[in-house]
């Protein structure tokens, strides 16, 4: 069930400014941040993708409000937990950050609340997205994907 809550914009807003339109998008403010993977690249060849390492308070809040998200029953708990088990803390804390940057720019800019879709809900799309996912992958190897019934019938 969606729950309406209203992040605290107070703290990140004293170390961002007032106006909005300094950023000329989400992505521009993700990257003063530091929160967007790099992109060193040489030759065509990449070098490296890690974060830049800005010193950058608002960016600090973020990855603390990310690393305090390990337990909550959010759409946005889910998000960390699943990145965590795939790529490990630092990477899911810095992932789930920039998620938030991205969530409080909007409703920086659109004076917009935050709505919750809920633990469920996430769970449920990511799901639906795996399954398609691999239906796409069966049908490009010539496969078919038949789902199991649910009943298990008793073997004799």
């Amino acid at each position: 069930m969606p729950t309406t809550s209203k992040l605290y914009l107070g703290a990140n807003l004293s170390e961002v400014g007032l106006d909005p339109k300094r950023f000329l998008s989400v992505k521009h403010f993700t990257s003063w941040l530091g929160l967007c993977p790099g992109q060193r690249i040489t030759g065509g060849k990449v070098k490296s993708s890690k974060t830049r390492p800005v010193v950058n308070r608002a960016a600090n809040a973020f990855r603390l409000a990310a690393s305090s998200l390990k337990q909550s029953r959010s759409a946005l708990g889910a998000f960390y937990r699943r990145i965590k088990s795939r790529l490990g803390a630092p990477k899911a804390i810095t992932a789930t950050a920039h998620k938030l940057a991205r969530l409080f720019y909007l409703m920086w800019t659109q004076a917009a609340e935050y709505v919750d879709p809920g633990l469920d809900y996430y769970e449920q799309q990511y799901q639906e997205r795996v399954f398609h996912n691999l239906k796409k992958k069966a049908q490009s190897l010539g496969f078919d994907l038949v789902p199991q019934s649910s009943t298990t019938e008793g073997v004799s």
